[in-house]
């Protein structure tokens, strides 16, 4: 390919919003892994029409987004209802750790803050985190969702609201130092 240099340099670019995508959304970083090097030939074998094209970053969110859907219906008999999940005996709740007293909380930075939201987030079933990630990250309407998941307006719902429930009880903190660094980009 004559373009090798500048689809390498367009990979590196992009490679790290096309895997934050995918694990964000998998919860599993070997199988992002995978989905982030289909993304990416797919860009190659368009990669003529893709170069210099100002929504480049867009598609490849899209696309990254709907390979990640496809890979979770694939293995949707995995997942389970929010009813039947048992906590996990041998699991120790992690809580953040703050070197001051609970009753001077520090105000967490927005990258400290996020990085608590994602692995939270992390720990969350499929059916649970995809909601949300598609509603608050990826801004999709609650039509859009109940489209690309194939599931009712109020399963949609139930299941925002179940996830919301267990990311708060995940990141087991009873305050937000601001909302804003919990709200998308």
């Amino acid at each position: 390919m004559k373009n090798a240099v500048e689809f390498e340099q367009m990979v590196r670019v992009h490679q790290p919003i096309v895997l934050s995508t995918a694990v964000r959304m998998l919860g599993n970083e070997a199988d992002a892994k995978d989905i982030s090097q289909e993304v990416f030939i797919r860009a190659y074998e368009r990669f003529d029409t893709l170069r210099g094209c100002s929504t480049l970053k867009a598609w490849l969110r899209t696309v990254t987004r709907n390979l990640c859907l496809n890979h979770l219906s694939r293995y949707r008999a995995r997942w389970c209802f929010f009813s039947e999940m048992a906590p996990d005996e041998n699991e120790e709740r992690a809580k953040p750790q703050f070197a001051v007293s609970e009753t001077t909380r520090p105000k967490l930075d927005e990258a400290e803050c996020r990085q608590l939201l994602e692995t939270a987030l992390g720990k969350l079933p499929p059916a649970q985190r995809i909601p949300l990630i598609l509603y608050h990250f990826e801004e999709n309407t609650y039509q859009e969702i109940t489209v690309k998941l194939g599931v009712s307006l109020a399963k949609l719902k139930m299941d925002l609201h179940r996830g919301r429930k267990a990311l708060r009880k995940k990141l087991e903190i009873d305050w937000v130092p601001t909302m804003e660094c919990l709200a998308p980009n």
